[in-house]
Formats: structure tokens, sequence, C-alpha cells
């Protein structure tokens, strides 16, 4: 599973952490059926608050885009936040008896509070690559999370709706696009050599960063 060159090298360069991540013991309790349901709930809750973030930081790439092309692609992730994730958290939650009224209402954990803002940081005092490097490991890991569990989880297992968004087609175009949006935009700003700039590698500890702040979400669905 490649969503382009600069994921390939940035999730190289986050070395164990991305493992942390796509196969934290969250992710594999969804994929053997042994994550218990509340937990699914509570990070269900806590996910529809940060995707609303999540979509303001994307929001936000259409200001700091240098081009008409970048501004649709970051407005074409925006509508896939809005329009294909969340209403998943709300059927799912609702047919647990959580309202859409309550998903607003919830109080963002600390977890939450950390990662939403470390994201939109990014982008207020950093440009378009720095947002983007600190967007990547949410909407790829979870692309790569979703192709992977497709094919490993248990036929059986009751997050199986959760899985099938993130490994189906529309979810995985748009990894696809966000991975070609940021090849186009770094070579656009640092040439056809990106690795040999001192810009790379303050790029590559933003993708760092927010990969461990993605681990340290999951933890919010086994407390």
């Amino acid at each position: 599973m490649s969503y382009g060159r600069c994921f390939t090298a940035w999730r190289a360069a986050a070395g164990s952490h991305w493992d942390d991540y796509v196969r934290h013991r969250f992710v594999q309790g969804m994929a053997d059926g042994t994550l218990p349901r509340q937990g699914f709930l509570n990070y269900l809750v806590q996910d529809y608050r940060f995707l609303i973030h999540f979509s303001r930081a994307w929001g936000l790439g259409i200001v700091k885009a240098d081009t008409l092309e970048e501004m649709r692609a970051c407005a074409a992730t925006v509508d896939a936040l809005i329009n294909l994730e969340m209403p998943l958290h709300v059927r799912i939650c609702g047919a647990e008896g959580i309202t859409p009224a309550a998903l607003e209402a919830a109080e963002e954990a600390p977890q939450n509070l950390a990662y939403t803002r470390y994201v939109l940081e990014s982008g207020y005092s950093g440009d378009f690559l720095d947002l983007l490097a600190a967007l990547a490991p949410c909407v790829l890991g979870y692309g790569e999370i979703g192709a992977r569990l497709a094919q490993e989880a248990a036929p059986d297992t009751p997050y199986r709706e959760w899985i099938d968004t993130y490994a189906g087609e529309d979810f995985q175009r748009a990894c696809r696009e966000a991975g070609a949006l940021i090849d186009r935009a770094v070579a656009a700003r640092l040439g056809d050599a990106p690795e040999a700039l001192p810009r790379w590698q303050a790029l590559e500890r933003r993708f760092a960063t927010a990969t461990r702040l993605e681990v340290a979400f999951w933890g919010l669905g086994l407390a």
C-alpha cells in the first residue's frame, strides 16, 4: 500500500511510532472483535469531535495553498471528512442511543485537545507543507489500517462497518489524492530532491509528532 513518495519516506522516518499507531492494541481489537464496545463508543464520540477540528485544519489548507489545484484538493478532503467519515460516527452512535446532540456536546479529552490543536497550530504558524505533514498521519494512516484490516479482520468482527468505510474505494481514493497532493506540494516548493534539505527533516518531525499523538488518541478507547 503506497500513497506517494513523501508519505512513504515520512512513514519510514517515524520508525516504531508508526507501528505503534497502525498496529495499536485498539486497532487489533477491532480486527479480532475483542475490543470492548464501550471503549469503541468512547473513541467514536471523541473522534467525532476530532473530525470537526480536523475538517477546519483541511479548510485552513485552502488559505495556505498556492494554487487553485491545491485548494480544490483540500476542499475535496473536507468534503470526505464531513460527508463520509462523520456520518459513519453518527450512524453507529445513533444505533447505540447516542444522539447527534450528545456528540456535539461531548467534552473533548486532553488527548483530543493536544492532537487537534497541534495540527491547527502547525497550519497557523507554519506553511502549507507544515500543515500537510501534520495532517497526513490521520488520513493516510486510517487508509492503511482500513486496507489491512479488510484482509486480516475476523469475518464476524462487530467492527466491520468501520473497517469497510476506511477500506472502501471512496476513502482509499481520498488517500491516494491526499498523497499525490503532498508529493506535488513538496516538489513545487522544495524541488525534486527535498530529502537533502534541512526543511525536510523539519517536516519529518511534524509527521512523527502527529503520529505519536495518534497513538495517544487510540488510548481513549482503552481507558
